[in-house]
C-alpha cells in the first residue's frame, strides 16, 4: 500500500448526536464513523496533562497551517493515524473536563459561496482540529467558540461538520466557507443524523442558547446576495449543495436513521428536504447509536448484502472503508472519569465490537497503540479487520454465527462495565485512575480474545470452500 494519498480527499463519514432528554438513561451521546481507506490502521492513545514552560506551536504536516497553543494542555484521548506522513488526524476523544469531540463530518459548499469566501489552502483542516481544540476547552460551548475563532483567523481548507458534547449539551458545528461558520445545539429532547452534507437549517439569531455563529454572518450573506430565500436564513440552502451525489450518496443515510428512530414515513431516501433536528418515537440508548453506525439498510432492497438491482444504489453507513467508529457517551450523576465512556470499534463497525474505555484511564492497551502496513497480527485494528475479511467471502455461511458471537461479546462487555461502575464508585482519587485503566484493559482483552477465537473458527470453517474442492465418491 502506497503512502502517497490525500486523506482529506477520501474522508467520508456518518454522524449521530443525541440530547440528554432523548436518551434512555439521561446520557449525552455523539458518534461517528471515520471512513477513508479500507486498509489504513488507527491507534488509540492518551495525551497526558502537561504544563509547558515555553511557548507551544502546532505545525501541520498536511499543509502549511500553524498556530500558537496555550502552555497548558489538558489530558485527552485520541485515535490518530498509524503514520503522521499526511498529518495526525486524531479524530475523536474526551478531555479531562469531560468534553467530547469528534472531527470531522466532511461536507461540501456550493460554488456561489466559495466564489466569495474561498477555502484557505493552508487553513485548519480535519487533520488538526482535535489536536488544537480538545485539549484546551472546558465545555462543549467553549469548544465551539475556540474552533470558530480559529477558522475566522486562519481560515479552513475544507468544509466540515464537528461534534461536541459535555454532560449537559450537544453541539453540531459547521463551516460553510473559508471563514464563516455556525453551530446549533441539539435540543435536549431531540437527535440528529448527518451524512456528508451541510445539515443545519434555519438559524435563530436571537437564540444564543441554541445557536452560535460568526458575528457578521448575516451581513456577509446579505451583502453578497447569497440567500435564495430571504424570508428565512437556512444555512444548508445558502451554503450547501443540492445535486445528484447528495441524493445518492448522502441523504439516504439520513433517511435511514430517521426511519428507524422516528418511525416509517413516505419520505424518499433521496429527498433534499429531510429535517436536521428530529424527535425519536422512543428513548434512545447507546445501543441505538452503535446499531445505526453499524447499519447498511438491513431488511431492505438497498442492503448491499441482499441480491437485487438496488443493492448498490445507495452508499451504506457501515462500509469497508471505515477505519474506526466511535460513540462518546457521557452518563449522568457520576464523576467525569467514570461517566465518560469512549466506545471504540476498530475497523468496520458492522463487523467489529464497540469496546468501552473510561475517560479516567491513564494509558491504552498495547494492541491499540500498534499496527502499521502491512497486516500485523498483534494489532487491535488488524484483529478486527481480519475477522471481517474472513467473513466477507462467506456471509451466507458465516453471517448468523458471526452476529451471534458479536451479541455474546456485547452482553459480556455490558455486564463487565456495570460491575466496574459499581466498584469505581468506592475508589478514592488516588486509586481510581489505575482501577479504570485496568478495567478498560480487561474489557478490551475480553473482546480481543473472543475475536481471536472467532478468527480461528472462521479459518477452520473456510478450508472447505476452496474452488479446488471435490466431492469424493466414498465407494472408490
Amino acid at each position: 500500500m502506497s503512502l502517497d494519498y490525500n486523506k482529506s480527499s477520501l474522508s467520508a463519514c456518518t454522524s449521530i448526536l443525541i440530547g440528554k432528554k432523548a436518551t434512555i438513561d439521561g446520557s449525552t451521546i455523539i458518534g461517528r464513523n471515520e471512513d477513508a481507506m479500507p486498509s489504513w490502521p488507527k491507534h488509540f492513545i492518551i495525551h497526558e496533562h502537561k504544563d509547558y514552560t515555553e511557548d507551544q506551536q502546532f505545525v501541520s504536516k498536511a499543509n502549511d497551517f500553524k498556530m500558537d497553543l496555550p502552555k497548558t494542555r489538558y489530558k485527552c484521548s485520541a485515535t490518530p493515524e498509524w503514520t503522521f506522513k499526511e498529518g495526525l488526524f486524531e479524530e475523536d476523544g474526551f478531555n479531562e473536563f469531560g468534553v467530547g469531540m469528534s472531527a470531522t463530518e466532511s461536507a461540501y459548499s456550493n460554488q456561489r459561496v466559495l466564489g466569495v469566501d474561498p477555502l484557505e489552502k493552508n487553513g485548519i483542516g480535519e487533520e488538526a482540529m482535535i489536536t488544537v481544540v480538545l485539549p484546551y476547552v472546558k465545555t462543549a460551548r467553549e469548544g465551539v467558540e475556540r474552533l470558530g475563532k480559529i477558522i475566522e483567523e486562519y481560515g479552513t481548507c475544507e468544509t466540515n461538520g464537528v461534534l461536541f458534547s459535555d454532560k449537559n449539551e450537544v453541539w453540531y458545528f459547521e463551516n460553510g466557507s473559508g471563514h464563516y461558520w455556525v453551530a446549533q445545539r441539539i435540543p435536549d429532547d431531540s437527535y440528529a443524523v448527518v451524512a456528508n452534507q451541510l445539515a443545519i437549517q434555519e438559524i435563530d439569531f436571537d437564540d444564543p442558547d441554541h445557536f452560535m455563529f460568526r458575528n457578521d454572518l448575516q451581513e456577509f450573506v446579505n451583502d453578497n446576495n447569497l440567500n435564495p430565500n430571504p424570508k428565512g436564513f437556512n444555512f444548508r440552502n445558502i451554503f450547501g449543495t443540492h445535486d445528484l451525489s447528495d441524493e445518492i450518496y448522502s441523504t439516504p443515510r439520513v433517511w435511514w436513521g430517521q426511519q428507524n428512530f422516528s418511525g416509517k414515513t413516505d419520505e424518499s431516501p433521496e429527498s433534499e428536504d429531510l429535517s436536521f433536528i428530529k424527535k425519536a418515537d422512543r428513548l434512545l440508548s447507546v445501543d441505538d447509536a452503535q446499531d445505526y453506525l453499524a447499519s447498511h439498510y438491513q431488511k431492505t432492497e438497498f442492503d448491499p448484502l441482499n441480491p437485487g438491482k438496488n443493492n448498490k444504489r445507495y452508499r451504506p453507513i457501515s462500509l469497508a472503508k471505515t477505519q474506526e467508529s466511535h460513540v462518546l457517551q457521557i452518563r449522568p450523576d457520576m464523576e467525569p472519569e467514570i461517566a465518560c465512556v469512549q466506545w471504540l470499534a476498530m475497523g468496520v463497525a458492522s463487523q467489529s465490537i464497540y469496546v468501552p474505555f473510561y475517560m479516567g484511564i491513564t494509558d491504552t492497551p498495547e494492541e491499540y497503540k500498534i499496527g502499521e502496513l502491512p497486516y500485523d497480527s498483534k494489532s487491535a485494528y488488524w484483529t478486527y479487520k481480519l475477522a471481517g475479511v474472513l467473513l466477507d467471502g462467506h456471509y451466507k455461511e458465516f453471517g448468523k454465527d458471526y452476529q451471534a458471537k458479536q451479541k455474546e461479546i456485547n452482553i459480556t462487555l455490558r455486564d463487565q462495565l456495570r460491575d466496574y461502575d459499581m466498584q469505581a464508585l468506592s475508589k478514592d482519587s488516588e486509586e481510581l485512575p489505575q482501577f479504570l485503566t485496568d478495567a478498560s484493559n480487561k474489557m478490551a482483552k475480553t473482546s480481543l480474545d473472543a475475536y481471536k477465537e472467532l478468527i480461528a473458527q472462521l479459518i477452520t470453517d473456510s478450508t472447505d470452500f476452496s474452488p479446488l474442492n471435490f466431492k469424493t465418491d466414498m465407494n472408490l
